[in-house]
């Protein structure tokens, strides 16, 4: 088997790639910040993530996947008060309908989702370790700073040339820009505005909360360990989020914090960023609104590799469509055939090969896309031959399991009526022979029978496919 390989950001090549103990993937794996509906833009990222996650499934490694969700930053705090509510008021109603529309693009499931709000103790412990050897300081507004003039591999990661970092300078926002690295907060003196939305603990330094970076850091290595197999995100976290867990995470155990950091590429809206400031946001809310599958986004972003921007277009989704309505009907058709031909088996085997090749090097989706449609092509063709090796036809059916299994691109509708697949099967056979006999008024009225049951066929050179609805 060829090994697996992944573009590593902190590197900045396609590297081999295996878990430290060969047997389990520990995946570190930012998730939501739960103030707003998460956008098509971050499950972009969720989904190149599941997509991550089954390709190591498949490859034989078991993965432990640990996604946090954020639920408490200033963000929410600023939601929170301009409400008049607690921060847990904000935060789970967004967090229920994550998991809503994670599951309705079939993402799996991780292993743990730790909530900030609940792993403050961890945190607590985290910023004493440093305070304790000197990387961290406490300023004079009350809050903890990590000095980053003393861990000296701040900014390897995200390629920060040392003379746009401010020593000395400090920054307490949660998010700030390139142009002003400076020394973070850990730790933030409680507001007026803190206390009242219930966003601030006891401390060593007094009333406070945890900043943005600080969260990660402490939920990953409680439940993954000081030093993670593979840590991935957005490329938009990579500066300054993942540089700073990176330096508040070493600098207090003085172990790597991840062996591998592999990032998605953004979606864009008409050439522009999707990002809730801009306000050209789309949700998965506005997908179930279209009545459009989980399947159909899903193949959106398995059209394009990972590391790749991806534009979302008017008619982006419309085409992923079709693409998705043709796999179903593959599968219809799959699950109903009574046998095929040998050369059915051989183009399965070679379909798999391609797809394992393309999944392992480096997450490539659109060349193990295009093993699918191949296999789908070369398959169709030799069920037309309407052949009898079981063995072949059960060969076909293993292998297309298997894509799918990683791609899960089969729409919703194509699971629910096996009846009704048999059926067409049968009456396309019984047209095909009214056709071959030259009676095309008996080949009509099959036609005929069809559409009254809201089935619709299509020839083509390759042979008749059909869809209901």
């Amino acid at each position: 088997m060829s090994e697996f390989r992944l573009f590593n950001t902190l590197t900045r090549r396609v590297e081999p790639f295996q878990p430290a103990d060969g047997r389990t993937v520990r995946l570190y794996a930012c998730g939501p910040t739960v103030y707003n509906p998460a956008h098509l833009g971050n499950f972009r990222t969720f989904l190149f993530e599941d997509l991550m996650r089954r390709a190591m499934r498949l490859y034989g490694w078991d993965v432990m996947q640990v996604m946090n969700l954020t639920d408490v930053d200033d963000k929410i705090i600023r939601k929170a008060a301009a409400n008049g509510q607690s921060i847990t008021e904000v935060t789970e109603p967004f967090t229920d309908l994550f998991h809503q529309d994670r599951r309705y693009l079939r993402i799996q499931d991780a292993e743990v989702y730790p909530k900030a709000t609940e792993h403050i103790p961890e945190m607590i412990a985290l910023v004493e370790t440093l305070v304790a050897n000197g990387t961290a300081y406490v300023g004079e507004d009350g809050s903890v700073y990590f000095a980053i003039d003393r861990f000296a591999d701040y900014g390897r990661l995200s390629q920060l040339d040392k003379r746009e970092i401010k020593t000395g300078a400090r920054v307490a926002q949660d998010e700030y820009t390139k142009e002003n690295a400076q020394d973070f907060a850990l730790w933030k003196a409680a507001k007026p505005e803190d206390e009242a939305t219930g966003a601030a603990w006891d401390s060593p330094w007094g009333r406070g909360r945890p900043g943005w970076h600080l969260e990660c850091s402490a939920m990953a290595m409680k439940y993954l360990g000081e030093t993670l197999d593979l840590h991935a995100g957005g490329i938009d976290l990579i500066f300054p989020h993942h540089e700073d867990e990176i330096a508040q995470s070493e600098a207090a155990t003085g172990k790597p914090f991840a062996r591998c950091w592999c990032h998605g590429e953004f979606l864009l809206t008409d050439g522009a960023k999707m990002a809730k400031r801009v306000g050209n946001v789309a949700t998965v809310v506005d997908l179930r609104a279209q009545g459009i599958d989980g399947a159909v986004y899903r193949h959106f972003v398995f059209n394009a590799h990972y590391r790749k921007q991806l534009n979302l277009l008017d008619d982006s989704l419309a085409q992923s469509q079709a693409a998705v309505r043709r796999i179903g009907t593959f599968a219809r058709r799959l699950a109903v055939a009574s046998g095929g031909t040998p050369a059915l088996g051989d183009a399965a085997q070679r379909a798999e090969a391609a797809f394992r090749a393309a999944l392992f090097d480096d997450l490539n989706a659109p060349e193990a896309l295009a093993a699918l449609f191949t296999f789908i092509s070369d398959a169709n063709r030799e069920l037309d031959a309407a052949g009898d090796d079981v063995a072949a036809l059960a060969e076909a059916q293993r292998v297309f399991g298997v894509i799918d299994g990683v791609l899960d691109l089969v729409p919703a509708d194509a699971e629910t009526d096996a009846e009704l697949a048999a059926w067409v099967e049968e009456r396309l056979g019984a047209r095909k022979a009214a056709r071959a006999a030259r009676d095309f008024a008996a080949a009509d009225a099959i036609r005929a029978e069809l559409v009254a049951r809201g089935v619709t066929i299509e020839d083509s050179a390759a042979g008749t496919t059909w869809r209901a609805g």
